[in-house]
């Protein structure tokens, strides 16, 4: 199953480039907001595997948002693959990678324009978004596939000056410019993929490949981060995990390399799509 925020609607994705608003479909009884879906994922779930939707959209991608626009949290995972930290100088975390947050107001759609901090150093890191579905707390990696409602696809954009100003890292702040935490373009429940655990993830800067990917080498799983996780903060229905960036990113390169007014950034998960930005 896929769903979608159309304009700010929930809705399910079917073939064709049709979709079935959810609110209409289930006569009131879920959406029409995307969070009120994860509020009730567990009887949703149940109704959508009953329904037969009937196409009433056309969907248009400039008119798409992120599948969970207004999380209670955003988290994200800091050096989550081994030759990412290698090129960033760091170390591979062993007992736990580093945790931080991307503050809300960052997150916009899977397309669009998004504007460059001025006398930055903006750099991309395409990433699998993990979103929450049930309630997660002390729960154990065998369970934790469980509390996801499904997987979509993020860029943990980054402002570097800002991040390495001071004494200690900016980590949560130089990541939360508007625009810096584009999800999308849709929610893909984790039943749709052959091999969950497994993605080709990457992204590329006008047609040049830039980052290339697999989740299988995440250091920690998507099952394990969530454990962890939940071992210390409740997960809430709708949260969204930035779960980690492979190698690629424009500091580790020589010489470093970061985006550029007019440039386009396309960004992409096996088993679930791609988005695309460019940048003024």
């Amino acid at each position: 199953m896929r769903i979608a925020n159309h304009a700010g609607r929930a809705v399910l994705v079917l073939s064709g480039g049709k979709g079935a608003d959810i609110a209409t479909a289930s006569g009131g009884r879920f959406g029409p907001a995307p969070q009120s879906v994860y509020d009730n994922w567990n009887a949703f779930t149940s109704w959508a595997a009953t329904t037969t939707p009937t196409p009433d959209i056309e969907l248009d991608r400039t008119r798409l948002e992120s599948p969970s626009p207004t999380p209670s949290q955003v988290v994200a995972i800091g050096l989550n693959y081994a030759d990412h930290a290698a090129e960033t100088g760091f170390e591979p975390p062993e007992d736990l990678p580093p945790v931080f947050t991307k503050f809300a107001s960052s997150i916009t759609g899977p397309y669009g324009e998004i504007a460059l901090p001025e006398g930055g150093h903006t750099d991309w890191e395409v990433e699998v978004v993990a979103v929450i579905g049930t309630t997660a707390h002390k729960v154990s990696p065998a369970e934790a596939w469980d509390h996801v409602a499904g997987l979509t696809i993020g860029q943990d954009l980054s402002e570097r000056i800002l991040q390495f100003v001071g004494q200690a890292p900016q980590f949560g702040f130089a990541k939360s410019y508007p625009g810096f935490a584009p999800i999308g373009p849709w929610l893909v429940t984790p039943d749709e993929f052959p091999d969950r655990d497994d993605l080709a993830l990457g992204c590329s800067i006008d047609g040049e490949t830039v980052q290339d990917g697999r989740t299988s080498k995440l250091i920690f799983s998507i099952p394990r981060t969530i454990a962890k996780l939940s071992e210390v903060i409740t997960l809430r229905p709708g949260d969204v995990i930035f779960t980690g960036t492979p190698d690629g990113v424009g500091l580790g390169r020589t010489p470093q390399r970061f985006l550029q007014p007019g440039e386009t950034l396309r960004t992409w998960v096996e088993g679930i799509g791609e988005m695309e930005h460019t940048f003024r």
